[in-house]
Protein backbone atom coordinates (compact mmCIF):
# COMPACT_ATOMS: atom_id res chain seq x y z
CA UNK A 1 0.00 0.00 0.00
CA UNK A 2 1.49 3.31 -0.92
CA UNK A 3 0.21 6.98 -0.12
CA UNK A 4 -1.32 8.98 -2.59
CA UNK A 5 -5.03 10.69 -4.15
CA UNK A 6 -7.48 8.28 -5.64
CA UNK A 7 -8.85 10.38 -8.44
CA UNK A 8 -12.84 10.81 -8.72
CA UNK A 9 -12.03 10.73 -12.70
CA UNK A 10 -10.40 7.46 -12.41
CA UNK A 11 -12.67 5.67 -11.32
CA UNK A 12 -16.32 5.21 -13.20
CA UNK A 13 -19.85 3.93 -12.08
CA UNK A 14 -20.84 0.65 -12.61
CA UNK A 15 -24.40 -1.01 -12.89
CA UNK A 16 -24.39 -3.18 -10.41
CA UNK A 17 -24.51 -6.73 -11.04
CA UNK A 18 -28.16 -8.06 -11.67
CA UNK A 19 -27.34 -11.92 -10.44
CA UNK A 20 -26.79 -10.29 -7.00
CA UNK A 21 -29.39 -6.76 -6.76
CA UNK A 22 -33.15 -6.25 -7.47
CA UNK A 23 -34.20 -3.31 -9.47
CA UNK A 24 -31.81 -0.58 -10.47
CA UNK A 25 -28.60 -0.23 -8.31
CA UNK A 26 -25.44 1.69 -9.12
CA UNK A 27 -22.29 0.73 -7.67
CA UNK A 28 -18.78 3.40 -7.53
CA UNK A 29 -15.94 1.46 -5.92
CA UNK A 30 -13.98 3.52 -3.49
CA UNK A 31 -10.91 1.31 -2.19
CA UNK A 32 -10.34 -2.22 -3.25
CA UNK A 33 -8.23 -4.55 -0.63
CA UNK A 34 -4.35 -3.46 -0.66
CA UNK A 35 -1.98 -5.78 1.15
CA UNK A 36 -1.83 -5.20 3.94
CA UNK A 37 -5.50 -4.03 4.18
CA UNK A 38 -8.23 -6.55 3.75
CA UNK A 39 -11.28 -3.22 3.58
CA UNK A 40 -13.37 -2.91 0.35
CA UNK A 41 -15.50 0.23 0.20
CA UNK A 42 -18.05 0.93 -2.13
CA UNK A 43 -20.67 3.80 -2.68
CA UNK A 44 -23.83 2.48 -3.74
CA UNK A 45 -27.01 4.40 -4.71
CA UNK A 46 -30.19 2.25 -5.13
CA UNK A 47 -33.15 3.70 -6.99
CA UNK A 48 -36.70 3.26 -5.50
CA UNK A 49 -37.39 -0.36 -5.29
CA UNK A 50 -33.28 -1.50 -5.75
CA UNK A 51 -32.17 -4.11 -3.23
CA UNK A 52 -29.70 -6.10 -2.71
CA UNK A 53 -30.24 -9.81 -2.37
CA UNK A 54 -29.70 -11.77 1.07
CA UNK A 55 -26.26 -11.83 1.47
CA UNK A 56 -23.46 -11.75 4.27
CA UNK A 57 -20.17 -10.92 4.81
CA UNK A 58 -17.67 -13.12 6.25
CA UNK A 59 -15.92 -10.16 8.46
CA UNK A 60 -18.94 -8.20 8.77
CA UNK A 61 -20.44 -5.00 7.08
CA UNK A 62 -20.72 -0.93 7.96
CA UNK A 63 -23.17 0.75 5.91
CA UNK A 64 -23.24 5.15 6.43
CA UNK A 65 -25.85 6.31 4.94
CA UNK A 66 -25.19 9.34 2.79
CA UNK A 67 -28.46 10.01 1.57
CA UNK A 68 -32.47 9.63 1.17
CA UNK A 69 -33.94 6.18 2.99
CA UNK A 70 -33.43 3.19 3.06
CA UNK A 71 -34.55 -0.09 4.25
CA UNK A 72 -31.94 -2.68 6.40
CA UNK A 73 -33.22 -6.29 7.33
CA UNK A 74 -30.99 -8.82 9.84
CA UNK A 75 -32.80 -12.23 8.97
CA UNK A 76 -35.40 -13.24 11.59
CA UNK A 77 -35.14 -9.75 12.40
CA UNK A 78 -38.16 -7.02 11.55
CA UNK A 79 -37.32 -4.49 8.90
CA UNK A 80 -35.67 -1.52 10.11
CA UNK A 81 -36.18 2.08 8.28
CA UNK A 82 -32.22 4.11 7.51
CA UNK A 83 -31.89 7.28 6.59
CA UNK A 84 -28.84 9.77 6.10
CA UNK A 85 -26.36 9.91 8.86
CA UNK A 86 -27.20 6.38 10.06
CA UNK A 87 -24.48 3.82 10.72
CA UNK A 88 -25.35 0.08 10.52
CA UNK A 89 -23.03 -2.48 12.05
CA UNK A 90 -23.72 -5.85 10.28
CA UNK A 91 -22.30 -8.61 12.41
CA UNK A 92 -19.85 -11.23 10.51
CA UNK A 93 -21.98 -14.33 8.39
CA UNK A 94 -25.25 -12.48 9.53
CA UNK A 95 -27.66 -13.00 6.65
CA UNK A 96 -29.31 -9.83 5.69
CA UNK A 97 -30.22 -7.33 3.05
CA UNK A 98 -30.17 -3.48 2.52
CA UNK A 99 -31.62 -1.06 -0.38
CA UNK A 100 -34.21 1.72 -0.74
CA UNK A 101 -37.29 2.61 0.88
CA UNK A 102 -40.20 2.17 -1.70
CA UNK A 103 -40.35 5.00 -3.60
CA UNK A 104 -36.94 6.72 -2.71
CA UNK A 105 -33.72 6.61 -3.51
CA UNK A 106 -31.18 6.02 -0.93
CA UNK A 107 -27.09 5.97 -1.36
CA UNK A 108 -24.92 4.56 1.45
CA UNK A 109 -20.61 3.82 1.88
CA UNK A 110 -20.50 -0.05 2.24
CA UNK A 111 -17.38 -1.13 3.88
CA UNK A 112 -16.11 -4.54 4.76
CA UNK A 113 -12.97 -6.69 4.64
CA UNK A 114 -11.78 -10.54 3.36
CA UNK A 115 -11.22 -12.83 6.10
CA UNK A 116 -7.79 -14.95 6.62
CA UNK A 117 -8.91 -17.45 3.90
CA UNK A 118 -10.01 -14.83 1.58
CA UNK A 119 -13.73 -15.00 1.60
CA UNK A 120 -15.82 -12.02 1.40
CA UNK A 121 -19.61 -11.67 0.39
CA UNK A 122 -22.13 -15.12 0.57
CA UNK A 123 -24.51 -13.96 -1.88
CA UNK A 124 -28.06 -15.51 -1.77
CA UNK A 125 -31.59 -15.58 -2.97
CA UNK A 126 -33.24 -12.00 -4.09
CA UNK A 127 -35.20 -10.19 -1.04
CA UNK A 128 -39.31 -10.79 -2.24
CA UNK A 129 -41.58 -8.08 -2.80
CA UNK A 130 -43.88 -9.25 0.41
CA UNK A 131 -40.01 -8.99 2.69
CA UNK A 132 -39.15 -5.54 0.51
CA UNK A 133 -42.71 -3.66 1.17
CA UNK A 134 -42.60 -4.90 5.11
CA UNK A 135 -43.76 -1.58 7.12
CA UNK A 136 -40.28 -0.98 9.16
CA UNK A 137 -40.14 -0.88 12.61
CA UNK A 138 -40.63 2.15 15.10
CA UNK A 139 -37.05 3.29 15.27
CA UNK A 140 -35.51 2.65 19.20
Amino acid sequence: MRPRIMRAASRSTAKAEAANFVGDVLSDPVYAPEQPSRLRASRVTFMPGGRTNWHQHAVGQVLYVLSGVGRYQLEGEPVQEIVAGDTVVIPPNARHWHGSAPGTMMCHLAMSETDDQGRATSWFEPVSDGDYTKTPAKAD
